[in-house]
């Protein structure tokens, strides 16, 4: 079986790579020069670019995890927002069609406006934000265009990734560095290891899933108190980590939701996925601890 994966430089895309490639044929795909065998270079926003390649591999499943996901650069560069996560979906959505693959697209929490938190996936989405509306839309070109699909929402994606920074990795490397930290207390997601949500993608792929699913890590937390337990963890100084409220927060460009934790519980009941709770991730994450060194930074 052949799978081609989007985004294959990226935290989840290094992941999905390493995971299926114990079972599948994989084809790594990315905007920038991509560092793996087999690996091709492919612009999504370019629909003539998506068909050839896709033509002249013939995946049977394809996962589009590339993404513009830094929330403000999408606030303030709508047409690279628009471009990359609305037409570029909408290019891998038909080219898929065209030659009949299976598409698992990676959507977010962020098309949901925060204001009940553990959203199933029924709840309706209302973005408040760029970045959610254009991944919101890629959902509906999926919807639209494609017959065999899963739409698989996540949160707060975090791990070890040896070029980007993520919020928990940003939390270790200051709190190494002894720098004071302000998180805060009163926004909830639902946190998930870049490692648990390849398997569930793996798993996914096994027994034909489709539809939409959530599949996020299984714990509602605020970023104050992630924050806290990524400290405890890797045995670092908590009195660094000082909570605060949204409402002070000036490096924020985009309105974030206040709660958009996701319930998992549609997908560890269909399909006998157990998403990690936060104790365990951080323990599995701290057994793949690599000393790594990461400069390129983005607002979480």
């Amino acid at each position: 079986m052949k799978v081609l994966v989007t985004g294959a430089n990226g935290l989840l895309g290094s992941k999905l790579v390493e995971a299926l490639s114990t079972s599948y044929e994989v084809f790594p795909t990315d905007n920038a020069q991509a560092v793996y065998s087999k690996s091709m270079r492919m612009d999504i926003a370019d629909a003539n670019e998506v068909l050839e390649i896709f033509s002249e591999v013939r995946p049977d499943a394809v996962i589009h995890a590339a993404a513009e996901t830094n929330v403000d650069k999408c606030e303030t560069d709508r047409g690279l927002a628009w471009r990359v996560n609305a037409e570029g979906t909408r290019n891998i959505s038909q080219a898929c069609a065209k030659i009949e693959a299976k598409l698992i697209y990676m959507s977010t929490d962020y098309i949901f406006d925060g204001e009940k938190g553990l959203y199933t996936e029924y709840a309706q989405a209302n973005p408040l934000n760029y970045y959610g509306l254009t991944k919101l839309k890629g959902e509906e070109f999926v919807r639209e265009l494609c017959h065999d699909y899963v739409i698989a929402r996540t949160s707060v994606l975090y791990g070890w990734h040896p070029r980007k920074l993520n919020f928990a990795t940003w939390v270790i490397d200051s709190l190494k560095d002894g720098k004071r930290i302000s998180v805060v207390n009163d926004h909830y997601n639902s946190p998930t290891l870049s490692d648990n949500l390849a398997e569930m993608i793996q798993r996914a792929l096994k027994v034909h899933l489709s539809g939409v699913y959530h599949m996020a890590g299984g714990e509602r937390i605020s970023r104050y108190n992630f924050a806290l337990k990524i400290a405890e963890m890797f045995d670092l100084d908590k009195a660094l980590i000082s909570p605060m409220k949204v409402a002070d927060l000036e490096a924020w460009i985009a309105k974030r939701p206040r709660d958009s934790s996701l319930c998992v519980d549609k997908i560890r009941k269909e399909v006998g996925i157990e998403p990690l709770n936060l104790d365990e991730a951080l323990r599995r994450m701290k057994k793949g601890e690599h000393g790594m060194v990461v400069r390129e930074t983005e607002s979480f």
